[in-house]
């Protein structure tokens, strides 16, 4: 039919597409702005990710080794091999043939490891997208498991500059994103690890609320909790400050609250999954319990490991002295930027998901050494740093941060990789 338009109704047709063709100059412009602010951000943080990566690389292969270890522990082919190791190989293995979750126990065991470990204890997320990203490039998996990790982690780093920026403005936010890059434990976003995928998705969930894009911070959480058990911090940061909003507000509830539903179903739903596979409803936690020694105890191994140090005594469980020294170093220097955080008076999704990824952390049984990289989620730590570092000249603040990407190819790739257990 040729009369759908009316001659009453081409002028204004006429007009959309004349308004259309003079939005878009407008749009391109917008379109560049925005690439001019992302581009030194993804500069400066993809320049100082390979500092430290080619040094963690050159570490390996003059200490040569990863040549002589299991490619399950720390050992390969290759130095690079060794990205997708500990972690990485059980992520590979979900990835290529799914999931078989079970509660097997050891003949004998009755120490603290009284279960057969097997990859229920990893969350879907990451496998997936390793998978998807696999089948759609022709990548192997662990191409696709690199390839993953390093876009969120350009992804990460551009929501915490995007975060930091609303308090200190461009300069801060450009400081936060390269201290993310040079933390401890940082040697994980650039590899088989899923630290990068969740940390993307949790910068970007808390700056959906601090913009009032409730659903957008909703379906992000949800995604998070597919990623990694503690997501239950960010769950609980975006509650609280969505209850907060339903105080205030007399209207425009629903997306508020339905953010509030969608949320926590990415965690529970996997868990429940495990636990109707597994015939346990607690079947997650008792196979963390008992195939890895994770379990939270209120912090109990955190102050044995803190007492022993300071006394020289390494008979805790999990000794690792390098390591453990970096994650001691990591918890006291947290500890500092918590009140510098609070001083700032930061929405409370910030302030939560702070604190709370800190209790989870430092009250959970497990190898000490991995609290940096455990602490690797909680960026708005960088933000009252990253506020004081904005006085410095931008000449002075790269060089600082390139001195630490340089130290950080030992303290956060090799000693974390090769010295420890990731």
């Amino acid at each position: 039919m040729n009369d759908t338009l009316t001659p009453v109704h081409r002028p204004a047709a006429r007009s959309l597409v004349r308004d259309g063709h003079d939005r878009l100059p407008d749009l391109l412009r917008a379109a560049g702005y925005r690439a001019r602010r992302c581009l030194p951000v993804l500069t400066l943080y993809g320049a100082l990710k390979l500092i430290g990566f080619t040094v963690f690389l050159h570490l390996l292969n003059t200490a040569g080794d990863f040549h002589r270890k299991d490619p399950r522990f720390g050992g390969g082919a290759h130095a690079w091999d060794v990205l997708a190791s500990w972690d990485g190989w059980w992520y590979q293995q979900i990835a290529a043939h799914g999931y078989d979750p079970a509660l097997v126990h050891i003949p004998g065991a009755t120490g603290l490891i009284t279960l057969e470990g097997n990859s229920a204890a990893f969350f879907p997320l990451y496998p997936a997208a390793m998978r998807l990203v696999s089948d759609c490039t022709g990548l192997g998996l662990y191409g696709a498991g690199l390839l993953v990790s390093v876009v969120s982690s350009f992804v990460a780093a551009l929501g915490i500059f995007a975060v930091t920026a609303r308090f200190g403005g461009r300069r801060a936010g450009l400081a936060a994103a390269g201290l993310w890059a040079v933390w401890p434990g940082s040697g994980t976003e650039w590899s088989g690890y899923s630290e990068s995928l969740y940390v993307a998705l949790a910068v970007w969930a808390c700056h959906a609320v601090l913009s009032d894009r409730w659903l957008t911070a909703g379906v992000l959480t949800f995604a998070a909790g597919l990623s990694r058990p503690t997501a239950a911090a960010l769950i609980a940061a975006l509650v609280v400050a969505a209850l907060r909003t339903l105080h205030r507000r007399q209207d425009d509830i629903a997306r508020p609250a339905t953010a509030i539903l969608i949320a926590p179903l990415g965690l529970l739903g996997y868990l429940l999954w495990v636990g109707d596979r597994t015939g346990d409803l607690t079947g997650y936690f008792r196979l963390q319990k008992g195939a890895w020694a994770h379990t939270f105890d209120f912090g109990e191994q955190t102050f044995d490991v803190f007492t022993s140090l300071a006394v020289g005594r390494t008979d805790y469980l999990f000794p690792c002295l390098l390591e453990d020294i970096i994650g001691v170093l990591a918890v006291l220097l947290g500890l500092l930027l918590i009140p510098l955080l609070i001083r700032l008076r930061p929405p409370s999704v910030l302030t939560v998901y702070t604190v709370l990824t800190f209790a989870l952390v430092l009250g959970s049984q497990q190898i000490f050494g991995n609290v940096s990289r455990y602490l690797l989620p909680a960026f708005p730590l960088f933000i009252p740093l990253a506020v004081r570092l904005r006085t410095l000249g931008l000449p002075l603040l790269c060089t600082l941060l390139s001195v630490a990407a340089v130290a950080s190819g030992s303290y956060a790739g090799y000693v974390l990789f090769e010295v420890g257990v990731p």
